[in-house]
């Protein structure tokens, strides 16, 4: 229903408590509705959706690039808060994104940590792939561990769609090609339908980087975690021009650097070193305060402690049902 517009008997001068609540009910609303812009105040959404308002309130945010965000200035990028890129590198057996040496070099010299992700192609075979990659993605020590992109080629020049078993044959070959090139556990994206269709409980082991720009994830997906959530396609970050895909971290600071530093699995939670500290329960029992006092609360009175032989057994012959704290009365 559209609000009734204001006339002259319904002048805001005339009602300045009213008018006031209204403006704090406005601004309320608005924090509410984004919280997360504190986090990346120079960032923005040119088509924002609530559906993904907690993606947005992550603390660790990137981008995702390729040629498309043509020139990128990386240190507009870097100022922007921007702590992780993932960068087209290479797709099916014969294509090189030609943006994707540059983007590499730039990132890294503003200190932003990078990755280098394949687009697979159904159309080749997988061993082609998995040579184009070693060609061409480097093998970078301090480069985030690599992606790779699985999903339908809907209106490309590969449309095919094979079958589940050959997918998964063909997905295992490249992310052991990936590993072997990089010496680092490879990341998983995909979109909703490829992951219904092939993925879903498969690959449990590794990191998913997935993409819902509508609803929470777990609306989407039939998966316990995940590590990266695409949340938008439709982002604004000072050093691009127009649209670019954002992504948001599950984790913590502790986490992500830690992983990056291959002392953490983000795949499976589990460490390898530098991990959380955690108290060891002690397998020495406590000493009794056998002849200890009382406190002075209790009287100070001196502690007596029956011998452990002589402690009566307490059966069911010997229990004083009236008494509380007895196992019948319980």
């Amino acid at each position: 229903m559209p609000a009734r517009e204001l006339t002259t008997q319904q002048s805001p001068r005339k009602h300045p408590v009213g008018a006031a609540a209204v403006l704090a009910f406005l601004a309320t609303l608005f924090c509410l509705a984004e919280p997360s812009l504190a986090y990346y105040p120079k960032k923005g959404d040119s088509a924002p959706h609530h559906g993904v308002r907690d993606a947005r309130r992550k603390v660790i945010q990137g981008i995702d690039v390729s040629r498309w965000q043509g020139e990128i200035d990386w240190e507009k990028v870097k100022g922007a808060g921007t702590r992780f890129a993932f960068i087209k590198a290479t797709e099916g057996g014969d294509h090189l994104d030609p943006n994707f040496r540059r983007n590499w070099a730039e990132a890294k010299r503003h200190g932003i940590p990078r990755s280098a992700y394949h687009f697979v192609w159904w159309c080749r075979s997988a061993k082609d792939q998995v040579r184009w990659i070693k060609k061409h993605i480097p093998r970078d020590p301090d480069a985030l561990p690599p992606v790779l992109d699985v999903e339908w080629q809907n209106g490309s020049q590969c449309a095919k769609r094979i079958s589940r078993q050959e997918a998964l044959e063909k997905i295992e070959v490249m992310l052991k090609g990936l590993r072997e090139h990089t010496g680092k556990k490879p990341v998983i994206y995909t979109d909703i339908n490829f992951h219904e269709d092939i993925l879903e409980g498969q690959y449990n082991d590794h990191p998913y980087w997935l993409r819902s720009t509508a609803a929470p994830l777990a609306k989407r997906y039939a998966r316990d975690r995940w590590e990266f959530w695409q949340f938008t396609t439709t982002g604004r970050v000072p050093g691009i021009t127009g649209d670019v895909d954002r992504n948001a971290f599950f984790g913590t600071e502790r986490e992500f650097e830690a992983w990056r530093q291959g002392r953490f699995d983000i795949g499976t939670r589990t460490w390898h070193g530098g991990g959380p500290k955690t108290k060891v329960a002690s397998r020495i029992p406590p000493a009794t305060p056998a002849g200890l006092r009382a406190p002075k609360g209790a009287g100070g009175i001196k502690l007596k402690f029956a011998p452990p032989g002589r402690i009566p057994a307490r059966t069911a012959d010997n229990r004083d049902v009236e008494r509380t704290g007895t196992v019948r009365r319980n």
